[in-house]
C-alpha cells in the first residue's frame, strides 16, 4: 500500500493510504491555531457544501412553478401585477428552478449567480419596494448569495472542474 503525507496549510499533516484518508477524522485534522487563524479554513469544500444547500432551497422555491394553483395565487393576491403578471411569475419561478438546478450540480455556476442575482434583486428592489433590511430580507440574501458565488466560483465537487478541466482542490 502506497502512504504518502500531504501538506494542508493550517491544518495538521494528513496521511494518506491508497488515495484514503488514514486513521484521522477531520475535526482532529483542525488545529485550534488554524480554527482562530485569519487565513480560510476548507474553503473550497466550504464553498461547494454552501452551493449545494442553497441548490437544493432554490429547487424546493422553484418547484412551485409545477402547482398552477399557487402561482395563480401569485397573481391573484397583487404580489405580481401588470399585464405580463403571468409572464413575470413563471419566468421568475423558472429561474429559481433553473438556477438551483445548476447550482445543485455545479454546472455553470457562474451563469446561475447570475440569474440569482437577477431574480432576487428584481424581486427585493421592484416587487418589495427595496425594503431589504425587513420584509424582503430572503431574497436579498438570495441575492448576496449569488454574489459570492459570482465571484468565488463552484468550490469543490463541481461539474465545472469536470467539464474544464481544472485542478482538483
Amino acid at each position: 500500500m502506497p502512504t504518502y503525507t500531504k501538506k494542508c496549510p493550517g491544518v495538521l499533516d494528513v496521511v494518506f493510504q491508497d488515495g484514503i484518508l488514514a486513521g484521522k477524522s477531520i475535526i482532529t485534522l483542525l488545529t485550534m491555531n488554524s480554527f482562530f487563524s485569519p487565513s480560510p479554513m476548507l474553503l473550497h469544500q466550504g464553498i461547494a457544501v454552501v452551493r449545494i444547500i442553497v441548490g437544493m432551497l432554490l429547487i424546493y422555491h422553484g418547484s412551485e412553478i409545477f402547482n398552477p394553483e399557487l402561482m395563480n395565487g401569485y397573481i391573484e393576491g397583487g404580489m405580481v401585477t401588470g399585464p405580463y403578471a403571468k409572464l413575470m411569475v413563471y419566468l421568475g419561478k423558472g429561474s429559481e428552478l433553473t438556477s438551483g438546478s445548476l447550482l445543485l450540480l455545479g454546472l455553470f455556476t457562474r451563469v446561475s449567480a447570475l440569474m440569482m442575482i437577477g431574480t432576487f434583486s428584481y424581486i427585493t428592489f421592484f416587487l418589495g419596494q427595496g425594503r431589504f433590511w425587513y420584509q424582503e430580507q430572503h431574497p436579498f440574501m438570495f441575492a448576496l448569495l449569488g454574489l459570492l458565488f459570482l465571484f468565488l466560483g463552484p468550490g469543490s465537487w463541481s461539474t465545472d472542474r469536470i467539464i474544464f478541466k481544472e485542478k482538483k482542490l
